[in-house]
């Protein structure tokens, strides 16, 4: 199941937040390796320690959680993406690379001391048994109490999760009216490609969320019938994409190159170069390409990009990305939590790494990513890291070292280093407020064909007053100091709209149509 604590969707500096703390996805090979056989067999002065500490130490300490802390202090101390994942967390973890996930298929969102159904995955166990849009959990298995007082969000999905051919009890209100439903769990699809269509006559566009164990596959469903539809340029959207599986990243370059061509190389103090090159022939090779990127697009976006790049195949537009050039292996533990070690650092095919640098330390390394989130917010391009230059085939000049730096640069957001619209989303008004729109409007909401008809109707409607007047006082006083943003909260407010009817195609249809930053960019 997909949840979202708080608010329905992250904000831009949520997203950056979560993604700093563990850079959701990285790159990393394919396989997951044991390390039986790697022990050495006398005990380690570090191994002395921990056995004192646990039989001496004045206070009982719990075995996973000291070792927890010792290997994220050791492993920090190497690099920033090199991590230890405890047993509790491990499957959670590992969905993360997956196409699906075990559970009942909905989202859900916390509204005070309620906890809301905000969507239901279609064909999916929660849809099967009746769940709605709106309908209130009230517990879980009889005893559980999900509802009526605040818990963490973690927890109710702990309740709700759980492996496929089990069953769930829910006492849900629903229509004001309580009721139990029972609803067994199972595997739920989750497309990495989040929107696939044209954006104008001849111009299609893709969203791609996370290079997962399918997303080529899920790529090429959505890629064909736009190639069908005879557009001659497309624009991929690597926004807010941590990264994932090289291999996918890779086979997706493929598509797109022409000609036997280097795409990206990885070499290690303990890996060999090895070598990834374009093998067959793509489908998209000679159309017009732009990547979309930011500052949260990591590993696998960057690697994609940079081959595209190098190559001189695609135009880059936005902000410089993230800056993260190494490479991940899992290898299993014998508590059954795993180690995910930086084995290799990954280059384009130039020869560029663009891994920031970390020789700070982990505490500088996520300082300089959030200093860059504001210096961008404000429009400083920080062009004074670009690090080494290097040219293409046709001469153009890109460079290596702390991301890829954009060849067209997109001033950020700067709503998102306002205090009072920070101060707006912790309150959670605006996920509250098109929660209870839709409620109360989804009849007319549901009536609409498409987005455009959604649109031309909702540019219509003053949805600043609306919102005015569903707050409370203090939000009222958050508010009135966002007023010159009001425009841009009206825009949020239709996509976010836009998704409890279309999910996160209509989102990015109406997104997309009203920012005007985008649509000048267009090819």
């Amino acid at each position: 199941m997909q949840e979202n604590n708080k608010s329905n969707w992250f904000t831009p500096i949520s997203y950056a937040i979560v993604l700093v703390i563990g850079l959701g996805l990285g790159v990393f090979f394919k396989g997951d390796f044991s390390l039986s056989g790697m022990q050495k067999g006398d005990a380690s002065p570090m191994q002395e320690i921990i056995n004192i500490v646990k039989s001496k130490y004045v206070e009982d300490i719990a075995n996973d959680s000291i070792n927890t802390k010792l290997a994220d202090y050791y492993l920090s101390h190497l690099d920033p993406h090199s991590v230890y994942i405890p047993p509790t967390e491990l499957t959670e973890v590992n969905e993360q690379l997956m196409s699906n996930f075990k559970g009942i298929g909905i989202e859900f969102q916390q509204t005070r001391d309620s906890v809301f159904v905000t969507y239901v995955m279609p064909s999916g166990p929660a849809a099967k048994a009746g769940l709605k849009i709106g309908d209130i959990l009230l517990k879980a298995n009889d005893s559980i109490q999900l509802s009526g007082n605040k818990i963490e969000a973690d927890l109710i999905r702990s309740k709700l999760k759980g492996p496929s051919n089990t069953q769930v009890k829910l006492l849900v209100l629903s229509e004001g009216k309580n009721k139990v439903v029972n609803i067994n769990r199972d595997n739920v699809p989750v497309s990495p490609v989040d929107a696939a269509y044209e954006i104008k006559p001849g111009v299609g566009y893709i969203k791609i969320n996370k290079f997962a164990d399918r997303t080529y596959e899920a790529f090429m469903q959505a890629l064909e019938p736009l190639i069908k539809d005879s557009i001659k340029s497309l624009v991929i959207d690597l926004r807010g994409n941590g990264g994932g599986l090289l291999s996918e990243a890779v086979a997706i370059a493929d598509e797109l190159i022409p000609g036997n061509k280097l795409l990206v190389y990885t070499q290690g103090a303990h890996s060999p170069r090895t070598e990834y090159n374009s093998k067959r022939e793509g489908l998209f090779e000679q159309g017009g390409l732009t990547i979309w990127m930011d500052e949260s697009s990591a590993s696998a976006s960057e690697v994609l990009a940079g081959a595209l790049q190098d190559w001189d195949r695609a135009t880059i537009i936005g902000r410089r990305s993230f800056g993260k050039g190494l490479v991940q292996q899992q290898f299993r533990l014998s508590n059954g939590g795993a180690l995910r070690l930086t084995t290799a650092k990954y280059y384009t095919p130039l020869g560029r790494n663009i891994q920031r640098s970390y020789e700070k330390g982990k505490m500088e390394y996520e300082h300089d990513f959030f200093s860059r989130i504001q210096d961008d917010a404000l429009g400083k391009p920080d062009s004074a890291i670009k690090g080494k230059a290097f040219k293409t085939p046709k001469g153009h000049v890109v460079y290596g070292g702390g991301g890829i730096y954009p060849d067209k640069w997109i001033v950020g957001n700067s709503i998102i280093m306002d205090s009072a619209y920070h101060k707006i989303w912790e309150q959670n008004l605006i996920n509250e407020f098109v929660l209870q729109w839709y409620l109360k409007n989804k009849t007319s909401i549901n009536a609409f064909k498409n987005t455009t008809h959604f649109l031309t109707a909702y540019k219509q409607l003053n949805l600043w007053n609306a919102l005015n007047n569903f707050a409370s006082a203090t939000q009222k006083s958050n508010l009135k100091l966002l007023e010159k943003n009001k425009i841009t909260i009206e825009n949020q407010i239709m996509a976010y709209i836009a998704r409890m009817k279309w999910y996160k195609q209509g989102y990015y249809e109406v997104q997309n149509a009203l920012d005007p930053q985008l649509q000048d960019m267009l090819p």
